[in-house]
C-alpha cells in the first residue's frame, strides 16, 4: 500500500511560505515605485522584473547556479562570511524562488497601485495622516485585491517550480527535494502510482487555490 512521503510536501510548503513573505516585503515598495516613478530607467527595471516570465527556467537556474556556486560572486562571498555554501542548499532554493517568482508578486501590486493613483494619499496627507497611517488605512484597503492576488500567485507558482529548483538544489532528500522533483524522480523510476498521487495533490491544490482566488476577488470588487 502506498504511503505518502510528507517530507517533500512539507519542504515545498516551507519554501513557498518563506518565498511569499520575502517577496511581499521586497515587492511592495518596488511595485509602488514602478507605479509612480517617471525615472528613465523604469522600463529597464520592469524588463528585469519580468525576465523570469520569458526565459526558460533551466537557463535562469543555470546562471543562478553559476552565481551562487562556490566560484561565483555571491557564493564565494557567502562562503567567506559564513563558511557554508548556497548551491544545493535550502537557502539557495529560497534565493532562486524569490528571483523566479518576483514578477508574480510585483505585477499584481503594480497594477493595483496604478489603478489606485496617488489622489487618495494626497487627501490623507491633508488630514495629517502619517506615512504609516496612509499605508494601513489607505493603501492596504484599496490595493487589497492586488495583495491577495500577489500572495496566491507567488505561493502557487513556488509550489509548482521545477527547472530552477532542480538546477540550484538538485534532489537531496529532506533538504532540497521538493514536491515537483519528487514527482519527476517517481516517473523516472516508473513508479507511476506515487507520481499519480503526488501529481493529483498538486492538481487539486492548484484548482482549489484558483477557485478561492477568483471567489474572494469577486467579493472584494463588489464591496
Amino acid at each position: 500500500m502506498f504511503e505518502i512521503n510528507w517530507v517533500p510536501i512539507w519542504l515545498t510548503l516551507q519554501l513557498a511560505t518563506i518565498t511569499t513573505i520575502i517577496l511581499l516585503i521586497v515587492s511592495t515598495p518596488l511595485a509602488w515605485w514602478l507605479a509612480n516613478t517617471k525615472c528613465w530607467c523604469k522600463s529597464i527595471i520592469e524588463a528585469l522584473v519580468s525576465l523570469p516570465l520569458v526565459i526558460p527556467p533551466t537557463v535562469l537556474g543555470f546562471y543562478l547556479l553559476v552565481i551562487l556556486g562556490s566560484q561565483g560572486i555571491v557564493g564565494e562571498l557567502w562562503q567567506s562570511l559564513t563558511g557554508g555554501h548556497l548551491a544545493f542548499t535550502f537557502t539557495g532554493l529560497v534565493i532562486g524562488s524569490v528571483i523566479f517568482s518576483l514578477p508574480f508578486a510585483v505585477h499584481p501590486l503594480q497594477n493595483s497601485f496604478n489603478a489606485m493613483g496617488i489622489r487618495p494619499l494626497e487627501v490623507a496627507a491633508t488630514l495629517r495622516a502619517s506615512p504609516l497611517d496612509r499605508f494601513f488605512t489607505v493603501i492596504l484597503p484599496l490595493a487589497r485585491p492586488g495583495f491577495l492576488t500577489a500572495i496566491t500567485l507567488t505561493f502557487s507558482h513556488t509550489v509548482g517550480e521545477f527547472g530552477v529548483v532542480l538546477m540550484i538544489g538538485g534532489s537531496i532528500p529532506a533538504k532540497t527535494q521538493v514536491l515537483s522533483i519528487a514527482i519527476y524522480e517517481h516517473v523516472e523510476m516508473a513508479d507511476f502510482q506515487s507520481a499519480h498521487i503526488l501529481s493529483g495533490f498538486m492538481l487539486l491544490f492548484s484548482f482549489i487555490t484558483l477557485v478561492l482566488l477568483y471567489s474572494i476577488n469577486k467579493r472584494l470588487y463588489q464591496i
